[in-house]
């Protein structure tokens, strides 16, 4: 017969594996609710607007960069040329405006009314003329031929001090209300065709559209890439997310909003977190009909802002991380 030291000392292990088989399972009802992902960020590819060459990358990979630094630039000579040309444009625009403006000078309305004044003492000299060779005419002076081109002389002469009249007149009453905002819209498109060409003048450089991480540079000072070509590959954001897929059985427990602890390789605590997004459609395309078995390997992508003092630094892309959802009360 058994003594009772082994009894005790079998029930004592009975009661050692009891215990382990309870901790056991508690460790595996949490390791049933984490899931699994890597750090990502959000990445946004930089592309040249023109085709020109680069003269300047500003950055290197794996610098952190805010929002509005420069990244890179592009030669521009071909567009400051044409800016140029069109600030002279307007300067001339402007100009004529001004004129306009203000008006005839006093020197041109002295000058117009002289050339009526010599017009009309032209008139008066071609008409006496004319007078003097009809005389002649009734004498059998002269011929008719004579007459003819001292009536012609004489209509010249009056066409011309009409011409002149006229001048002057347009000049006394100054500009029309039509002339100037001709010249006001002359102006405007001018501006307008400035701003364009600034637009395209900046187009040459290449600015963090956000605060990030320059991920890779695709092309060296030099090279000209083709106008909608990426040039860069940026990543966003001063701290990445983990992604991860949750299955179909967590999915009703996991909402936007909803807490989560970050597991990250390398980190001896967890990060909290907050579920900024999951998909509405599962990771892959389900069946016409699905079983329960089916569904069972149904899974959601999800993203997961980290948050924290222990997240202030920015954490590599990549890393494998395990979530831990918080009050999935409907999961349990």
């Amino acid at each position: 017969m058994p003594s009772r030291c082994g009894v005790k000392t079998e029930a004592r292990g009975i009661g050692i594996l009891l215990l382990a088989a309870v901790l056991q399972g508690c460790e595996g009802a949490d390791e049933s609710r984490r899931v699994v992902g890597q750090l990502e960020s959000d990445r946004i590819e930089i592309a040249a607007d023109v085709a020109e060459p680069i003269l300047n990358i500003a950055v290197v990979e794996g610098q952190a960069v805010a929002k509005g630094d420069l990244l890179l630039m592009q030669d521009s000579s071909r567009t400051e040329a044409r800016l140029k040309e069109a600030q002279a444009r307007l300067a001339q625009s402007r100009a004529r405006l001004d004129e306009l403006t203000r008006g005839p000078r006093e020197e041109q309305i002295a000058a117009a009314r002289a050339s009526v004044s010599g017009a009309s003492r032209e008139r008066d000299f071609r008409s006496t003329e004319l007078q003097r060779a009809e005389r002649l005419l009734e004498r059998n002076l002269t011929s008719q031929e004579s007459v003819d081109r001292a009536r012609a002389a004489l209509d010249a002469a009056i066409a011309q001090l009409e011409v002149q009249e006229a001048r002057l007149q347009e000049l006394l009453e100054g500009t029309t209300v039509e002339e100037l905002r001709q010249a006001e819209n002359a102006v405007r498109q001018v501006e307008a065709q400035i701003a364009l060409l600034e637009i395209d003048t900046l187009r040459h450089r290449a600015f963090a559209p956000v605060s990030g991480v320059v991920d890779s540079i695709l092309f060296e000072p030099g090279e000209r890439p083709s106008a909608g070509q990426p040039v860069m590959i940026f990543l966003s954001g001063k701290q990445p997310y983990a992604r991860v897929y949750v299955p179909e059985a967590m999915r009703v427990s996991v909402l936007p909003g909803t807490a989560a602890r970050i597991f990250v390789d390398g980190l001896p605590d967890p990060i909290p977190g907050r579920v900024r997004w999951v998909a509405s459609e599962a990771a892959f395309t389900p069946y016409f009909a699905l079983t329960e078995r089916d569904r069972g390997r149904l899974s959601f992508a999800a993203k997961i802002d980290l948050a924290g003092d222990s997240a202030a630094e920015r954490l590599p892309d990549g890393v494998p991380v395990e979530v831990e959802f918080v009050n999935t009360s409907r999961n349990n």
